[in-house]
Formats: C-alpha cells, sequence, structure tokens
C-alpha cells in the first residue's frame, strides 16, 4: 500500500486564487473576466501588468469557471510547432480532461507572449485573424510589457492593463488574515510595510510572510 505524506504548502499556493472573485483589487480585469466566462465569445486577449499581479492565475480561474478546454502554454516554450499543434487540437470539441465532458470552448494560455518566438508570433497573426480563428476558442496571452510584440499581433488583441495601484489595504487585510489563520498570534509583523516592500506584489508580500510565520515564536 502506497502511502501518501502531506507536506507544507508556500503561502502564494496554499491562499492561490480559485475564483475570480477571489482576486485581491483588480477590479476592472474581474469584471471583464467575470462576463467573459458567463457569455464566452471567440477572441484574443492580451493580459499585461508587473509580475505577480495574477495574470496567470486569472486566466486559470476563467477557464475553470466558463469552464473551457485548458491548453496551457509556459513561458518560453511558444514556438511555431506549438502554435501549430495547439491550434489543431482546437479544432476537435472542447472537453474537460479530468472527466471527459464536453465544454463549450478551447481557452488557449500563453504565459509571457513576449518572449515567443518570432515564427511563432507570425503563425500567430495568421490563426487570429477572421479567417483562420480557430472555433470556439479564447486566446489569452499574458506579458509585462509589449515593446517585443509586433503592432499587427496587438491589433488582434484585446488588452487589460493588470496594475497593483490603490492594492496595499486588500493586501495588508489578505496578510493579516492568513497570518491569524496560520499563527493565531496577537504579535503581528508590520503588514503595510510589508506590502509597501513588496511594491503591492501579491506573490512577493506572500512569501514575505511565510518567512515571518516561519521564524514568530
Amino acid at each position: 500500500m502506497q502511502i501518501e505524506i502531506g507536506f507544507p504548502q508556500p503561502l502564494s499556493e496554499k491562499y492561490r486564487p480559485k475564483r475570480i472573485a477571489e482576486f485581491v483589487g483588480l477590479e476592472k480585469p474581474k469584471r471583464i473576466a467575470v462576463k467573459l466566462a458567463a457569455n464566452p465569445y471567440p477572441s484574443a486577449w492580451l493580459f499585461v501588468g508587473p509580475s505577480g499581479t495574477g495574470k496567470t492565475t486569472l486566466a486559470l480561474s476563467l477557464a475553470a469557471e466558463m469552464p473551457a478546454e485548458l491548453h496551457h502554454i509556459p513561458a518560453k516554450e511558444c514556438t511555431l510547432e506549438t502554435v501549430q499543434d495547439v491550434c489543431r487540437k482546437c479544432h476537435y470539441s472542447p472537453r474537460q480532461p479530468e472527466n471527459w465532458q464536453p465544454v463549450r470552448f478551447h481557452l488557449v494560455l500563453v504565459d509571457e507572449a513576449d518572449q515567443m518566438s518570432y515564427p511563432a508570433q507570425l503563425a500567430f497573426l495568421s490563426k487570429l485573424d477572421a479567417t483562420a480563428f480557430p472555433p470556439n476558442t479564447i486566446f489569452i496571452f499574458t506579458c509585462n510589457a509589449t515593446e517585443s510584440l509586433e503592432k499587427r499581433f496587438l491589433s488582434r488583441c484585446r488588452t487589460i492593463e493588470f496594475s497593483s495601484y490603490g492594492m496595499a489595504s486588500e493586501i495588508v487585510g489578505l496578510l493579516t488574515a492568513i497570518w491569524d489563520k496560520e499563527t493565531g498570534s496577537q504579535e503581528r509583523p508590520n503588514f503595510q510595510r510589508i506590502a509597501k516592500d513588496s511594491c503591492n506584489n501579491v506573490r512577493d508580500a506572500l512569501m514575505s510572510l511565510e518567512v515571518e510565520i516561519m521564524a514568530a515564536a
């Protein structure tokens, strides 16, 4: 008999949002994601913003809430061959991999799209054109900046800005709730300082909190 041993999770994984409504801040991206989940349509989206602002996680939550068959292309793995392969798969009826139940849409998530190969970007120029767009498919590209992306590529995407501006108070609330749940200690660290030092990057703030929790008496 195989015995599974449970190991502690990093806080950034343990408290990763699973649903759109659970995200800290990001009011505009959340409103758009909720409406797209409820009424999906073939389209391409570009999530632009600093690292740690929830671009990839929001896309994953969107795929789960639609639900959609997810095709996740990790950072720097988007080659011409990858684009051709994923677009071929999107011509089949979408299904959920875990139970093979049919769903309405495919969702293709390309992380760090600004790092994709140039041939891959050119291939997407063709695939995102109205005449060649795969059926029942939503593309979501994430990136920190757009300088390396062709203007023709950008013109085919609906751009959503992800900003950490104004998130400090919500991050402090999140850190406080996690601290109380994980420790119960009343000797709390300076959550405002943690949020400020992380530049309102939720992932960085959670890693700093993890260190504080481990150092707590």
